[in-house]
């Protein structure tokens, strides 16, 4: 297995365990913390302190998918800086011309109505 095929897969797992943090926590504050103790007024078991990890978990789970991400670009395959454009390089750039112009452009048909009367 390739180091960015581990990186791959460590994002994935990242980005499942980070859906399920944020799906289990309320917006309005309750939540997992409120079904265990009922608000925030029992503290019994650590049950305000669950909050707090699900808090801390969800930031923890994002900054460190930034830094497999991040992490992954360096391990991408392959040689991207050969990638330049050949109009860059100057090299074997081809230029057609033309062997014989047109000796006459036609004139473009006239219906007999001027445009500029229509209007």
């Amino acid at each position: 297995m390739s180091t960015f095929t581990i990186f791959l897969i460590l994002i994935i797992v990242v980005c499942f365990l980070l859906v399920l943090v944020i799906m289990v926590q309320n917006p309005k504050g309750g939540g997992l913390s409120s079904s265990f103790g009922g608000g925030g007024s029992q503290i019994v078991g650590g049950v305000k302190k669950t909050g707090d990890f699900l808090d801390k978990s969800t930031w923890t789970l994002a900054g460190a998918l930034v830094l497999l991400i991040l992490a992954s670009n360096v391990a991408l395959p392959g040689k991207f800086g050969d990638a330049d454009s050949k109009l860059l390089q100057g090299d074997e750039i081809e230029t057609t011309v033309p062997e014989s112009l047109p000796e006459e452009v036609p004139a473009p048909l006239n219906n007999g109505a001027d445009q500029t009367d229509s209007l």
